[in-house]
């Protein structure tokens, strides 16, 4: 019994030992921080499209499914054929879309035949190969043109924004604290943030179709716009 109670002496003279300490951490981590600035600052960097997603397309109908799909399995292996012949990585880059089969309806609401489409993709940074391949396939129409930036070329230029944006970040900050009589500030916490916007070219897309669709061996004139590239940087500091 006697050693029971002396255990119990113990841990009560613990826990008496601890309590202020945990009080004042208390009061230290519910205290307001004061002088805290909270800012931002952007930057944006227009630049060149450099990557050509050019999109060709089939379309089979007739009244019987596995025959309309096998049309278009046709059409679809004879273009990828072509493109495969002049693919390179990262200049040309070659891959199938989306491809569709379904039921077409009568009057009546009955199935009277089946419609389906079939997409090859071509994608890359040499404009004139995947135009010329698309030119060189009789089985597909061009019925897409998209321009974006490649990954290496989006990397640089939010390199290239983030260190604009950083900067006005640091330059707001030291206005600011000059401004509100102190003599610098600490960094307390940061966000940064990028974004791109892209713009399509001005070429009429329909004209483009319909001249590709009557003379398939012509060249797709294309012409890339220009992105625009965003990044935001946030957060707080502590003024002194």
């Amino acid at each position: 019994m006697k050693f029971k109670l002396a255990l119990f002496s113990i841990a009560t003279a613990t826990l008496l030992t601890l309590a202020p300490w945990v009080a004042r951490a208390e009061g230290e981590c519910g205290a307001v921080p004061q002088n805290v600035l909270q800012l931002s600052a952007s930057a944006t960097v227009e630049v060149q499209q450099d990557l050509l997603m050019l999109t060709l397309g089939v379309t089979r109908d007739g009244s019987d499914a596995a025959q309309v799909q096998s049309q278009l399995r046709v059409a679809l292996d004879a273009g990828l054929a072509e493109a495969r012949r002049s693919a390179l990585a990262g200049q040309q880059d070659v891959r199938t879309g989306a491809f569709n089969l379904s039921p077409r309806y009568g009057r009546d609401g009955k199935i009277n035949g089946w419609q389906g489409t079939a997409e090859l993709v071509l994608e890359g940074r040499d404009f004139a190969r995947i135009t010329g391949t698309a030119a060189r396939i009789q089985t597909l129409n061009v019925t897409q043109v998209g321009f974006s930036l490649s990954r290496e070329q989006r990397a640089k230029v939010e390199t290239d924004a983030q260190s604009q944006a950083i900067d006005r970040f640091k330059a707001r900050a030291t206005e600011l604290a000059k401004d509100f009589g102190f003599a610098g500030y600490a960094l307390r916490e940061v966000n940064v943030g990028s974004a791109d916007s892209g713009f399509l070219p001005r070429p009429r897309m329909m004209a483009m179709q319909a001249a590709v669709a009557s003379a398939p061996s012509a060249e797709l004139p294309v012409e890339a716009g220009r992105s625009q590239v965003t990044v935001n940087v946030s957060g707080s500091v502590q003024l002194r």
